[in-house]
């Protein structure tokens, strides 16, 4: 009688002891936060600048437009303090177009735009 003396490994990661198992098709890491809808950006802006809403609202929504427009043509952003936005992969839909993107921030850039949002208007 002969045995086989193979060894398989398994496909299946191992899991830690008490850890839960992750269903299939589950994403893994973070989970996402509160999300940030244009109508929400506009408010923030109105009360970050103090100007009125009817003047915010096409800034704004031009803002976003040249955003969309820059990304469409596959440039690279870079926004302090937003940070660098560089697009990795982008793959056509129906209905639309899924964008993998890499946004680098630098620490020091966020602190300095909460001490000060706003430069002081000149005279």
């Amino acid at each position: 009688m002969t045995r086989n003396t193979t060894s398989r490994k398994s496909t299946t990661p191992r899991r830690k002891a008490g850890e839960t198992p992750t269903p299939p098709g589950a994403a893994s890491g973070p989970a996402p936060g509160p999300v940030l809808r244009k109508k929400d950006l506009i408010e923030r802006v109105v009360t970050q600048s103090g100007l009125k809403k009817k003047d915010v609202r096409p800034v704004v929504e031009a803002t976003l437009a040249v955003l969309g427009e820059a990304l469409s043509q596959q440039e690279r952003l870079n926004l302090p303090p937003f940070g660098k936005l560089t697009v990795n992969r982008r793959k056509a839909l129906a209905n639309g177009e899924v964008l993998n993107a890499r946004v680098r921030r630098s620490p020091h850039s966020v602190e300095e735009v909460r001490k000060d949002p706003l430069a002081e208007p000149e005279e």
